[in-house]
């Protein structure tokens, strides 16, 4: 606690009588010693932030054969500038890309339940249900890093199990040229 103690000091003896002048002193040992504590204890107990980061596998630089992949079980993400995204499945000459905004994530995450139904159907009718969506993710040239990310996470909310980062095909370059 603090305490305040008065002293009269030294009392010297002399013929005129003066009014005497109290030394106060404040002991703030106790307030010093509580906020050592206080600071030891929120050091102790508070964690920081810790980086979160995204697990990336990437495929061996060995010479692996390109594997043949049925166009009915692939989604391709365009990823343009201006947080749009064209998305569509197959092959590009059979079909008109679909155009997302990113800002609503929503709008993916619908079109790729919606594509995971599309293959889950085909794989039953084929005969072989543990067919899963296979996605391809082809940034062009004037998206933003954000972006890419932004599809990343919905891959892992969307629960997509398989899915590549590759480079874009002429034609594509040229629909994403286009806008």
């Amino acid at each position: 606690m603090a305490e305040l103690n008065n002293d009269a000091g030294k009392s010297v003896p002399s013929r005129k009588i003066r009014s005497r002048k109290l030394n106060s002193k404040v002991d703030l040992t106790a307030m010093v010693d509580l906020a050592f504590l206080l600071i030891t204890f929120f050091m102790l107990t508070t964690s920081l932030t810790k980086p979160q980061s995204l697990d990336l596998t990437l495929p061996d630089n060995g010479p692996n054969p390109p594997m043949p992949v049925d166009e009915n079980l692939t989604m391709t993400i365009l990823i343009d500038k201006g947080d749009k995204l064209k998305c569509y499945m197959g092959l590009l000459s059979g079909n008109i890309p679909k155009e997302i905004g990113l800002t609503d994530n929503k709008a993916l995450r619908n079109e790729i339940a919606s594509n995971k139904k599309k293959v889950a159907d085909y794989a039953r009718s084929i005969g072989k249900p543990e067919k899963n969506l296979i996605v391809l993710i082809k940034p062009g040239d004037k998206s933003n890093y954000r972006n890419l990310v932004d599809v990343l996470d919905e891959m892992s909310i969307s629960d997509v199990q398989t899915y590549a980062i590759t480079d874009l095909i002429p034609e594509e370059s040229r629909l994403l040229t286009m806008n």
